[in-house]
Parts: structure tokens; sequence; C-alpha cells
């Protein structure tokens, strides 16, 4: 079957799906195949069609779950004034719908690999808007390149930071917090 086949794209969500819940509870070196295909409802044959092995099925989960939050962050209007932009809320909706994961993997204990992923990623989506002139107003001595990597990393400290808060607060307030000081 073709990639773009809509049954192949939605069991590989599912897949991808099932692995980040199970991540988000415990460390992703200890998740079995079987528990993957049992959460994402699929027989464990199912997994290696689409997958090598569990390890290349997590390394997509999280570049997934990565490219959805650079793209957040690539769509916000930092050139506008105004309130919150909806991108950047999903971009913490996001983090907070899958907390578990981003604690584990952004905490003390978690993954530099995965910071470092998350941070490259990050600047890269940002890195043509503003190159392009969507950075907020003032910063046209700083290359768009150093001002991407700025923001990529207020971002991730933010982020966590708000996953340590215990509770914490609404995705929408750490993202006005964001967004006041990005601007």
């Amino acid at each position: 079957m073709p990639a773009d086949d809509p049954r192949i794209r939605r069991t590989r969500a599912r897949l991808r799906s099932a692995v980040l819940e199970l991540a988000g509870a415990r460390d992703p070196d200890s998740i079995t195949v079987a528990e993957i295909a049992q959460l994402a409802g699929v027989n464990r044959a199912t997994v290696y069609v689409h997958y090598r092995d569990r390890d290349d099925l997590v390394l997509d989960a999280m570049e997934t779950a990565v490219a959805e939050l650079a793209a957040d962050a690539a769509r916000c209007p930092y050139r506008e004034p105004g309130p919150v932009p909806a991108s950047l809320i999903a971009l913490f909706e996001h983090i907070g719908e899958r907390a578990g994961l981003y604690r584990r993997m952004l905490g003390p204990y978690g993954s530099a690999r995965f910071r470092a992923r998350l941070h490259e990623a990050l600047a890269a989506g940002l890195g043509d808007p503003f190159a392009a002139g969507s950075r907020p107003p003032g910063h046209d001595d700083v290359p768009p390149e150093i001002h991407a990597h700025h923001v990529a990393g207020a971002l991730v400290g933010i982020a966590t930071y708000w996953l340590g808060e215990h509770p914490p607060r609404p995705a929408a307030d750490i993202a006005a917090a964001a967004w006041s000081l990005v601007r």
C-alpha cells in the first residue's frame, strides 16, 4: 500500500499515539511492542509492518510531536500586536495534553537529545518566518537565526518550568506569559 493511503496514516497515527501515551507514564526503554500494539488496537505484526522496531516507532512518534510544536510556533504572528495567538496556545495545549511525556523528556533526568532536537526544530521553524521579517519590532540588529534560537530556547525553558508547576496553570495562561516575554 502507498504511504499516503488513509489506512496507513491512521494506523501509524494510532501507533504513535499509543507509544507517546506509554512513554508519558514510564521510561520508553521499558515499553514493549506488544503493549504498544494492544493500546493501539492492532496486532503485534502490524507494528512491524510499519516500523523496524520499537525504537523506530518511538523516534517517529517523537519527531512527529516535535514537528507539531515547531509548526505551532512558526504560525505565531510575532510582528502583529494583539492577543495571544491561537497557535501559541495550541503549542502549550499540545504539551499539556502530553505532560507526562514532556515532563519525562525535559525534566532533570530527561533526554538531552530530545531537548536539543526540540530546540533545533523550534529554531528551524521560526527561522524562515523571522528571515522574512515576521519578528517582533525592534530586533533588526539581531540576525534572524540568532533571534530564532533565542525564542526557541525561551519556549523550551518556559515549557520546562510550566511542566514542573504543581498544579500547572492553564495552557492559555502560560501561553500569555510566553507571548508577553517573546514580544
